[in-house]
């Protein structure tokens, strides 16, 4: 059986991790590195770096910030946040990272999907999505872009199967009504997405509890599952999230 994945998440500001609940309020709460090396040191299976800010302001990935965190961590490294051509895409890769998370770039021009998946293979590319409950969209939820700030035409099961089609190798759905909140994820929408696409699905937004988590991998059908807050926070470590759904029965990578 498939392991599930346990991803950590970094949201980045101004090179400063930040935290915030559905995309509003965010505080800082410290340095990326070292809170990549620590997540590595725990056990993590894979890390998220996303610049929140730099699609709304306009700009290209931090190369520096990108390239020092992946000198720390040994395990893949997807970086999300203002890449938004296929020299953007090359450039992130080259600092250090394995997968690039493409989102409001990828709205504004799906052929970067396929352009990225042609010259760096599918695995590479990633489609981020932020998505909301909507009564308005064919499957009930539309995608935002810019950090959750911007609504678009997009329905989100309609987007998932596009990007699948135009070449992405796997999706992160994120819930901006679950973001922050650490009362669960929204399964509804993770169950609907991950039943609909053949590639993999990472499960973010509204992680509190590894009880939470496992459901998500089991209920949600999620293939991994994005946490931010709940190890932020201190409440948790990566290996005793991994202990306890080891323990629910949940096929985890426990470290040695």
């Amino acid at each position: 059986m498939l392991k599930k994945r346990i991803i950590v998440c970094l949201d980045v500001k101004d090179g400063r991790t930040t935290k915030g609940v559905k995309f509003l309020d965010n505080v800082d709460i410290g340095d990326p590195v070292e809170m990549a090396a620590e997540y590595y040191r725990q056990g993590v299976d894979e890390l998220v770096f996303y610049d929140i800010m730099a699609s709304a302001r306009d700009r290209g990935p931090t190369l520096d910030l990108i390239s020092r965190v992946a000198s720390r961590v040994f395990i893949p490294f997807c970086v999300g946040g203002g890449i938004s051509t296929v020299e953007d895409i090359r450039n992130t890769i080259q600092a250090g990272a394995e997968k690039v998370s493409l989102n409001s770039p990828a709205v504004r021009n799906p052929a970067l999907i396929g352009e990225g998946a042609a010259i760096f293979g599918c695995q590479c590319i990633v489609l981020g999505m932020d998505a909301k409950r909507d009564p308005a969209m064919e499957s009930g939820y539309r995608v935002y872009v810019n950090g959750g700030r911007v609504a678009t035409e997009l329905d989100a099961l309609a987007w998932a199967l596009e990007a699948e089609r135009l070449g992405a190798g796997e999706i992160v759905l994120n819930s901006i009504d679950a973001d922050g909140t650490r009362e669960g994820y929204e399964l509804d929408l993770t169950r609907m997405i991950s039943e609909a696409v053949s590639i993999p699905v990472v499960a973010s937004g509204g992680a509190g509890t590894p009880a939470h988590m496992a459901q998500v991998l089991t209920e949600g059908k999620a293939d991994a599952a994005l946490i931010a807050s709940m190890v932020h926070s201190g409440e948790y470590t990566v290996g005793g999230i991994k202990d306890e759904l080891h323990r629910a029965g949940i096929p985890v990578r426990i470290p040695r």
